[in-house]
């Protein structure tokens, strides 16, 4: 029976410790950590291989639910694949998150649900702070990285596509963008 950590933070600019740090304290034996974006299971190799080495009698655990997973699905998801294999779970900052107890699984559905709703506010406020900004004038997006003006030349050159694509580093598909733009 092995105490087994999960880390994740989601982008390489950010650091680990504090996570690696409290794991450290609750007595995980073993931690796997990545610096990926947490929005989905994909790409998330360091999860997979920790799901694939946990063995009955284990407890996987986590600082904080968002760590594991930004969705209820995803949540439920793992949570079933580790009752699968009579894995416990553990989160360190929501102690009442154990589901070894019932109260603990029904803690667990309530934080879920609750991590969701609040990923989904988030959203919600950065759609309405970009159209206001746009609405505003501010926001116009990022700066284009295809000289359209270039391409035409190009083009007004006799060279094809696929040529002035791979003279100017981008991709076909911006040659003919570009070449239609108005």
């Amino acid at each position: 029976m092995s105490i087994v950590g999960y880390a994740r933070v989601s982008s390489s600019s950010q650091n680990l410790d504090l996570q690696l740090e409290q794991l450290a304290d609750a007595g995980c034996e073993k931690v796997f950590s990545e610096k990926v974006t947490g929005t989905s299971r994909n790409d998330r190799l360091a999860l997979e291989e920790c799901l694939d080495w946990l063995r009955e009698g284990d407890t996987l655990v986590v600082t904080r639910l968002d760590r594991l997973a930004r969705s209820g699905r995803d949540l439920h998801n793992i949570i079933a694949q580790l009752s699968a294999k009579q894995v416990g779970f553990r989160c360190v900052q929501q102690g009442a998150v154990d589901t070894t107890t019932s109260m603990g699984k029904l803690i667990l559905g309530i934080l879920g649900a609750v991590a969701e709703f609040e990923t989904d506010i988030r959203k919600e406020r950065q759609r309405e702070g970009i159209e206001r900004a746009k609405a505003a004038g501010v926001y116009k997006g990022r700066k284009p990285t295809v000289d359209v003006e270039q391409v035409r030349s190009l083009r007004d050159q006799g060279l094809g596509a696929t040529h002035i694509a791979t003279e100017l580093g981008i991709a076909r598909a911006s040659v003919y963008r570009a070449l239609n733009s108005v």
